[in-house]
């Protein structure tokens, strides 16, 4: 009996909160003081606040959803949220749910997404917020409305989503000093899926009577904040969609790593889309296995193609030679590859049209089972290793080695393995790039043995393989030759590619994406 009048104390406790969160929001919070102060602010149009000569000397407040991004909807990070963090089938209840949700008031809506999005999601293992939602918002954000706050000596970033959601694109990639976000509510390392009010910091006389303010000219500030601000310009909706997108080039940081599954912006029609496309997505991907396992590489390319996905192929003159005289040689080839996908040594085998062994180091066993070309698993030993790829050499075996040690997506190259450069005289780069459509075939934290399936159910796909001049290898008594080696090698194919040269490792990307150093993935 007590223990029924526990659990419905908790049921009912539960319940008042949940009615108490959602009521009807008080139209405003300020207080009498507040009130005045506000109503001594001064409204000024956003454009011209760009034209200031003393903005570099003054404090920004600014409001994230309404003065910085584009996009007049909420929507596509909830679905982020949703899909990444969560699963389909909660992304999914948010998809059929929306509909519903976008004819109630703007607080009521809000809450009803943060509440399908995060409860029950574990506080420890909501790594989004850092390293899937950056690189969607700093896409949506806008170039007119950044420059102007990025003049600004000190910036306050308001915000009415979750402060686990947009803390790091803002502070980590837009260099934004403070961030006024909301708390969720926790019970035992979970979310509950409630917001709390919005929280304000003690700036310690950052924020000064001179403040200047940026917010919509729909719904203009309503929070202590505000009442700082002397001045407050107004962004029309009409302006934020004539702004331009904030070219990458821009990001005070620059986005090298990020993680997720979905390759495309989540709106409600794409998202739609994609569920339509699930069933359809998951038959394609079979059937392409089957190509990839039965056909031939010639067949098989024309066989792909079909399907939807295309191969292009630059070869030098030195690699068709030594193609051409495969048989002559007494030992194999050593073809060095930046990292995409787990299908880069596949792809260079249908290019070459001859055997090769790929070396991988976190392979799942599942996609070493699957695969259509022989893969060897190193031990991380570098004595050990070196021995096993000279072996294969040493027998006639062309050998396909990525150094990167895993893949990424963004135009960069992280840092060169020079394990490779001791093992062969000569070295074959390889430059490989690929497009997708819908999916990531790669992830840090996600169920790696997905990764070929998802890679295969993208709708369309382009792969572009280009063989470069051989490279000169070989190291003697100079332990720091394999390091230029590298080094050289790594910068062949970043020109090639157009990409940047970076030194982050693999190590560098799982604990900046997964928080582990990748090894048990």
């Amino acid at each position: 009996m007590v223990l029924k009048i526990i659990s419905f104390n908790k049921i009912s406790l539960f319940i008042s909160i949940f009615l108490n969160h959602f009521k009807n929001p008080k139209t405003t919070n300020l207080q009498d003081d507040e009130m005045i102060s506000t109503t001594q602010t001064e409204f000024k149009e956003f454009r011209f606040l760009g034209h200031r000569a003393d903005l570099e000397n003054r404090v920004l407040i600014f409001d994230v959803e309404k003065a910085l991004l584009k996009s007049p909807s909420l929507f596509p990070y909830f679905m982020l949220v949703a899909f990444e963090a969560g699963s389909p089938i909660r992304s999914l209840i948010l998809l059929l749910l929306y509909p519903l949700i976008r004819v109630c008031a703007q607080d009521f809506a809000l809450k009803a997404m943060v509440m399908i999005c995060f409860l029950g999601l574990k506080t420890d293992r909501f790594k989004e917020g850092k390293a899937v939602l950056p690189k969607f918002f700093l896409e949506d954000v806008g170039k007119e409305s950044f420059r102007a706050i990025r003049r600004a000596k000190t910036t306050v970033a308001v915000s009415s989503l979750p402060q686990v959601v947009v803390e790091s694109f803002l502070i980590d990639y837009l260099d934004v000093d403070f961030v006024v976000g909301r708390d969720l509510k926790l019970f035992h390392g979970y979310f509950l899926g409630f917001m709390e009010e919005r929280r304000e910091p003690f700036l310690d006389g950052a924020i000064t009577s001179n403040a200047l303010g940026v917010c919509s000219s729909n719904q203009p500030f309503q929070n202590r904040l505000s009442s700082t601000c002397k001045e407050i310009y107004l962004v029309s909706d009409q302006e934020r969609r004539n702004w331009h997108q904030l070219a990458r080039h821009s990001y005070p940081k620059p986005l090298i790593l990020h993680d997720g599954r979905l390759a495309f912006r989540p709106t409600f029609v794409a998202t739609l889309l994609m569920f339509v496309w699930l069933p359809f997505g998951f038959a394609l991907a079979l059937v392409r296995a089957m190509v990839f396992f039965t056909a031939p590489p010639k067949i098989g390319i024309m066989l792909l193609r079909f399907f939807g996905m295309q191969l292009r192929v630059s070869k030098s003159n030195a690699v068709s030679n030594l193609v051409a005289k495969r048989k002559l040689l007494d030992k194999g080839i050593l073809y060095v590859c930046n990292h995409k996908t787990l299908f880069d040594p596949v792809f260079i085998y249908y290019s070459l049209r001859t055997p090769l062994t790929a070396v991988t180091y976190g392979l799942s066993r599942v996609s070493e089972a699957i695969s259509v070309i022989e893969t060897v698993r190193l031990t991380r030993n570098r004595v050990r290793d070196a021995e096993l790829m000279c072996r294969i050499l040493g027998q006639g075996g062309d050998l396909v080695v990525c150094p990167e040690g895993t893949t990424y997506r963004e135009p960069y190259l992280l840092r060169f393995s020079p394990l490779f450069a001791e093992i062969s005289d000569e070295i074959f780069p390889v430059a490989v790039d690929c497009c997708v459509s819908m999916f990531y075939g790669t992830t840090a934290d996600g169920l790696k043995w997905m990764d070929p399936l998802f890679f295969l159910m993208n709708p369309r796909l382009t792969y572009g393989v280009r063989f470069l001049d051989v490279v000169r290898g070989g190291v003697g008594d100079d332990g720091d030759s394999r390091f230029v080696v590298a080094n050289l090698v790594q910068n062949e194919i970043a020109k090639a590619l157009g990409f940047t040269c970076t030194k982050l490792t693999r190590k560098d990307k799982y604990f900046m994406l997964a928080g582990n150093n990748g090894i048990y993935l």
